[in-house]
């Protein structure tokens, strides 16, 4: 069995006006990166040992990790470091992916985020089942606390299509959003959310693009009116860059943001560079 210890300091090539990502702990689930809004990135250096292996048959190996204490008020963005959300950024990412395929990419990789994201999240409830050979401890999900999924119109349906599938007791609450192309403003013409959510409410907000941030900002604040808590929320994303991120974590702190790829920057339209172009209009064939 190889056993390999990892260490990341990650320092990438952003603005000076983006977050800082001052540390980095890896997981085998996930990758998470801690903002901080200070102005200062490092190049990646990692430093790694693992032991002799031995084979048999097939290999086996686990990973060990060191983990700092990390703060509770500082938000956390996860990058999962699966081979399959790899896959289908880059799906997304090639401007010669049809618009079928690309809808589908988008789906798969929400599907898997989401998994990610409801790692030792969802409510359950404990007990015994008659199997065919015998009395079973079971656990499931709790179906009396359904949790909440936001998608933001229109590119963030594709994101969440598969939510249902992944959680067994979901509520969908639909809120569409759409941006100024000249002054970047966010404008909020449709809101299906509840006057007020549950106590202890979990809810994923899917936004396929954290680009400048307005968007997300707005929909977040809809939230935080409702009653529901920074830490109550998790964020699902195909793409996120840093002035979303710096907004992010200065205005929500606690909050969890899980995306397929961190990318460096954005233009003067507001556009993720390289980012894979805008998302609604690739998943629903509206490109002009």
């Amino acid at each position: 069995m190889a056993c390999s210890r990892i260490h990341f300091n990650l320092h990438l090539p952003f603005p000076s006006d983006s977050a800082q990502i001052p540390s980095i702990c890896h997981s085998p689930s996930h990758l998470s990166l801690l903002l901080s809004p200070f102005p200062l990135f490092t190049t990646p250096k990692i430093a790694y040992s693992s032991a002799p292996r031995r084979t048999c048959g097939a290999v086996c190996s686990h990973m060990t990790i060191e983990e700092k204490p990390l703060s509770e008020n500082r938000m956390l963005v996860y990058v999962p470091p699966h081979p399959l959300i790899k896959h289908w950024v880059s799906v997304l990412r090639n401007e010669q992916t049809p618009c079928p395929i690309f809808r589908n990419a988008m789906a798969e990789l929400g599907r898997l985020l989401l998994y990610e994201a409801s790692r030792d999240w969802l409510p359950t409830v404990s007990g015994e089942i008659q199997s065919p050979m015998g009395v079973a401890s079971v656990e499931f999900i709790d179906p009396r606390e359904p949790v909440a999924v936001i998608p933001i119109l229109r590119a963030g349906l594709a994101l969440a299509e598969h939510a249902s599938s992944i959680l067994p007791a979901t509520k969908t609450y639909h809120l569409g959003i759409s941006r100024d192309e000249e002054t970047l403003q966010p404008t909020i013409y449709l809101n299906k959310l509840p006057e007020k959510f549950p106590e202890e409410s979990k809810v994923f907000v899917v936004d396929p693009m954290l680009a400048t941030g307005g968007t997300i900002v707005a929909a977040l604040s809809l939230l935080k009116e409702r009653g529901v808590g920074n830490k109550q929320i998790k964020v699902i994303s195909a793409v996120a860059a840093p002035p979303a991120l710096q907004k992010l974590s200065e205005q929500f702190p606690g909050l969890h943001v899980y995306t397929g790829i961190i990318d460096p920057e954005v233009n003067e339209k507001g556009f993720i560079i390289p980012g894979l172009g805008d998302a609604g209009d690739r998943s629903y064939g509206t490109d002009t």
